[in-house]
């Protein structure tokens, strides 16, 4: 059975996940009422575990270390419930065996050899050299959709993450190459970035406390 996540739970999670998000934003993550979101940010606030907070010209709502905890004690409360825990960690692991090729994929996509042995900034002015990258991103958004469609009827919230990788993958494939790895925008890296850090946060996992992964097939 699928298990679908108490709505606070929903909130402090979609402001984990995006790092700093409007209430709009928050709301949009999970198709949740943009008003209740609201109210429920305030609320938490009350309780110190959101706060309002503005960077490098953008503002929104950010978790509080108390809001960090809280969270992650609902996930391992509804992981544990679900029963779906050692299904989740295997899943996790094949995640993390192509999580280097998505790495590489990303940074030749911003970076290619300019025949000297140094790097230089890839202009996409060689077909086959984004062609081959663009082919590697379709395996690996292959990978990403079969791994969200997996998790996504166990528990809802981890469900989507395959669509909006093709989405991404389809605008750059008209021409809009920053969609490869725009940042604060549902780009293939920001999507596949935000798989890893949900996964972590359901199993409880620390970011540096991961195992090694195991080789991708």
């Amino acid at each position: 059975m699928a298990i679908s996540s108490t709505p606070e739970l929903l909130v402090l999670h979609a402001v984990r996940l995006r790092g700093m998000t409007t209430e709009a934003e928050a709301a949009a993550r999970f198709g949740l009422d943009v008003d209740t979101v609201g109210e429920l940010l305030l609320d938490l606030q009350a309780y110190g575990r959101v706060g309002r907070s503005s960077f490098a010209g953008t503002s929104g709502w950010s978790l509080t270390d108390a809001g960090r905890a809280e969270g992650e004690r609902l996930l391992a409360e509804e992981l544990a419930g679900s029963g779906y825990g050692p299904f989740v960690r295997e899943r996790y692991e094949t995640f993390l065996a192509y999580n280097a090729r998505c790495l590489t994929a990303c940074t030749d996509w911003q970076l290619r050899p300019d025949g000297s042995g140094r790097l230089a900034v890839n202009t996409h002015g060689d077909p086959v050299w984004d062609a081959r990258i663009l082919d590697e991103l379709t395996v690996l958004g292959g990978v990403l959709d079969t791994l969200s469609a997996e998790l996504g009827i166990r528990l809802l919230r981890l469900a989507g993450y395959g669509e909006r990788f093709s989405a991404a993958l389809a605008r750059v494939r008209r021409g809009e190459f920053s969609w490869v790895d725009r940042p604060r925008a549902d780009s293939c890296h920001t999507v596949w970035m935000e798989l890893h850090e949900d996964l972590l946060a359901t199993l409880g996992i620390a970011r540096g406390a991961e195992p090694e992964p195991p080789a991708a097939s």
